[in-house]
C-alpha cells in the first residue's frame, strides 16, 4: 500500500500565501451597544463554562460487552463512485469488525500515522478473520474520499463519513474543540473498537487525539 507524507498530500503543500496590507485592513468604527446586545453576551458567556467541561469529559457511554449502537454513515463506493450510506449493523453483523476512528482528515497524526497504519496492516488484519475494516470520521464524504485519494490507501479500508455525529455521540465519545482556534468544533475522539456480530470485544479509547493505544498494531496485538 502506498503512503504518503503531508509534504506530497497537495501540490498546494508548503506554498506560501501573500496577503496584502490592505486585505488585512478593517475599518475602525464604533459599536452601538444595545440592551439586546447585552443580553446576547451574556448568554454567551454563560455557556462558555458548559462547553470547556464538555471538552473535558473522558468517559464514553460503551463499554466492552455492549452491543453497539445503529447509526447510519456515508461513503463514495468504490465500485462505481457512488455517494451510498451504510448503517453499522450492516458492517458488524455475523463479522468480526474492526472500526476505528479519528478527530479529523488531513490532521497530522491521522494522515501520518493512524490511517496509514490500518491500510498497511489491512492484509494481516483479514488474515485474522477481520471483514469490516472502516475508518470513521465526523467530516463529510467529500472530504473522505479526498483524503482517501491524497494519501492513496486503496479500498483496503472503507473511509466511512460521521458528519451528523449519530454514530460520535451515541457511542459517547464526542469531543467540543469549540474553544480551539483552527476551528474544529465537535469531533470524535480517537479510538479503535473490535466487534463480534456487533458486541463490542475490545475497546481502545484515547483521551482527546492522543495515539497510544489505537493503532493498527494494537488491534493486531488484541487479536492474539
Amino acid at each position: 500500500t502506498t503512503t504518503a507524507s503531508l509534504s506530497t498530500l497537495s501540490p498546494a503543500a508548503g506554498r506560501r500565501f501573500a496577503l496584502s496590507s490592505t486585505s488585512l485592513s478593517f475599518s475602525s468604527h464604533r459599536l452601538t451597544t444595545t440592551p439586546a446586545v447585552l443580553r446576547l453576551r451574556a448568554a454567551a458567556a454563560s455557556r462558555t463554562p458548559t462547553r470547556r467541561r464538555a471538552s473535558s469529559r473522558i468517559a464514553a457511554t460503551i463499554a466492552v460487552g455492549d452491543k453497539l449502537p445503529d447509526a447510519t454513515l456515508s461513503y463514495f463506493d468504490p465500485a462505481d463512485g457512488e455517494l451510498k450510506t451504510v448503517t453499522v449493523s450492516d458492517l458488524t453483523a455475523g463479522k468480526k469488525a474492526i472500526l476505528f476512528a479519528v478527530p479529523g482528515a488531513f490532521t497530522p497524526t491521522c494522515s501520518q500515522k493512524h490511517l496509514p497504519g490500518f491500510a498497511e496492516k489491512a492484509g494481516e488484519l483479514r488474515a485474522k478473520g477481520v471483514e469490516t475494516l472502516a475508518c470513521v470520521s465526523v467530516n463529510d464524504a467529500f472530504v473522505m474520499k479526498a483524503w482517501k485519494e491524497a494519501l492513496g490507501v486503496g479500498d483496503d479500508v472503507m473511509m466511512l463519513s460521521d458528519g451528523n455525529l449519530e454514530l460520535t455521540r451515541a457511542l459517547g465519545v464526542e469531543m467540543d474543540l469549540s474553544d480551539k482556534p483552527v476551528g474544529l468544533g465537535v469531533r470524535s475522539r480517537r479510538y479503535a473498537l473490535l466487534a463480534e456480530d456487533g458486541v463490542v470485544k475490545v475497546l481502545n479509547l484515547e483521551e482527546g487525539g492522543a495515539f497510544t493505544s489505537s493503532s493498527a498494531e494494537d488491534m493486531l496485538q488484541a487479536l492474539g
